[in-house]
């Protein structure tokens, strides 16, 4: 399996797939490569790169866990580019992966040929930072991943209707792990959550957001927005369209936070920024 060692010392895992244009696709705040599962098996003409961010899947977990922020991932997104010996490359990001890639448009625009938001921009809504920190570090309370899978499908009827046990299955698969004595664990440090309430605390976060996004306005970008996300607004979205009428929109029907990426109008609106940066 491939890992790569940061400036720090820290081995982080990544993926490489495939052949052509690279896509360096980042993860949600808590998730890891397999993320981009369900993306991959449409993108056999793109190199597909994705990270486990430090602390997640199968990265190793740092002793600082003040180092979880969006600045040092950014700087290991481009340390492990450089690991490859790769000089421009487009970033798909999904949720905090979306807001590293805002963070890369400023610390190395020059790296970068386009932009993937998938369901982040930069306003988080107060229902979603709610419902983030109410599962963050805690052990799911499930007897194993059926369950889970269940307490997926049911959690998210509303936001993914339609949706089968099957996914919700896969999807638990890729967020915990049954562990061997019962229950459920995490695939991530569960000090990320004393990570995100020491930086809140401090004052320590991100710069900015819509600073942060402007860094974009002369990167090729598209926004993907699911249809009943509680991270991202219809009015945030359209503030962002005025803020930067070149950026392409598309609005997924019958998903939540987050899109997976395999629906149509998703793949339909990547491959179009690929055209355009290729």
């Amino acid at each position: 399996m491939p890992y790569f060692t940061t400036s720090d010392g820290l081995s982080l895992y990544y993926t490489d797939q495939g052949e052509g244009a690279p896509i360096l696709c980042l993860a949600g705040l808590t998730r890891n490569t397999t993320d981009f599962t369900y993306f991959a098996s449409y993108m056999p003409d793109s190199r597909l790169i994705c990270m486990d961010y430090r602390g997640r899947g199968k990265s190793d977990y740092d002793p600082n866990f003040m180092n979880y922020n969006i600045g040092r991932e950014a700087f290991d997104a481009i340390e492990l580019m450089d690991h490859l010996g790769l000089d421009r490359f487009t970033v798909l990001g999904t949720s905090r992966g979306g807001l590293i890639a805002m963070a890369l448009s400023h610390s190395h625009p020059q790296r970068l040929t386009g932009v993937i938001l998938n369901d982040i921009g930069p306003v988080v809504s107060p229902e979603g930072i709610e419902r983030i920190m109410d599962y963050v570090g805690k052990e799911p309370p499930f007897a194993n991943l059926n369950a889970a899978a269940h307490a997926l499908m049911v959690g998210h009827a509303q936001g993914f209707p339609g949706v089968s046990l099957t996914r919700w299955r896969e999807q638990a698969e890729f967020m915990w792990r049954d562990k061997p004595g019962g229950g459920v664990g995490l695939r991530y440090d569960p000090h990320l959550r004393d990570a995100l309430v020491g930086q809140a605390g401090t004052g320590d976060t991100t710069p900015d957001l819509w600073q942060l996004f402007d860094g974009l306005r002369n990167i090729p970008l598209t926004i993907i927005r699911g249809a009943n996300s509680d991270l991202l607004s219809p009015d945030t979205l359209a503030k962002m369209q005025t803020r930067n009428p070149d950026m392409k929109a598309v609005t997924v029907p019958d998903r939540g936070h987050v899109p997976f990426l395999d629906e149509p109008e998703s793949l339909d609106a990547i491959t179009r920024l690929l055209e355009q940066t290729q």
